[in-house]
């Protein structure tokens, strides 16, 4: 028996950056093809029992870009594929979704996702995709601090190393919330209406 029971009035579903350009890259531990099939599952549960489903995705321009002074500056490039911020079709949307688009690595700097979250009175998300240790780990910091309780689906994130999504896991998402793999979230839903 699990030790997750999740309420299907007030829970959502947050997918981050499982997008072209994102998933055409590397990942570890899980690649990119099983975070995107762990998450494809995640999000057909969700909307077979009328739970929402956020797709966040990141676009991003030399004119949005934070541009502080760090010892290694996350790269803005311009010259991007014109489907690169395209939502993988393995996952939609489909009309009941709601897209999100983000300009930084967390989905609630300066996007509707939290006043869409409460509107919809929902209390729980449950967070998969990539990166683990940039914006899933970035919404999930904010999501903890605006009081929502979380779920990781640790084999529907990956990250660009084994280790920052390691890292993420034990020393930071384990603190935010509870980590489980997909097959005991889809359970926690209980059966389709």
């Amino acid at each position: 028996m699990s030790d997750l029971a999740l309420d299907p009035r007030t829970t959502a579903l947050v997918v981050i950056d499982l997008q072209r350009g994102i998933t055409s890259m590397p990942t570890k531990p899980h690649a990119p093809d099983v975070v995107v099939a762990n998450a494809g599952r995640l999000a057909r549960a969700f909307r077979e029992r009328g739970m929402p489903v956020f797709l966040v995705r990141v676009l991003r321009s030399p004119d949005t870009a934070l541009q502080p002074v760090a010892d290694e500056s996350m790269p803005v490039r311009p010259d991007l594929p014109s489907d690169w911020g395209e939502i993988v079709p393995e996952l939609g949307p489909v009309p009941s979704d709601i897209v999100i688009t983000k300009r930084q690595w967390g989905a609630f700097t300066g996007t509707e996702l939290e006043l869409r979250l409460r509107r919809g009175g929902r209390r729980t998300i449950v967070l998969a995709g990539i990166a683990t240790s940039y914006g899933v780990e970035s919404t999930a910091r904010f999501a903890y601090e605006l009081g929502f309780e979380q779920v990781f689906a640790e084999d529907a994130i990956s990250d660009r190393s084994a280790e920052a999504h390691e890292a993420a896991i034990k020393f930071v998402l384990r603190r935010l919330g509870r980590v489980r793999p997909t097959e005991t979230i889809l359970g926690a839903l209980g059966p389709k209406p």
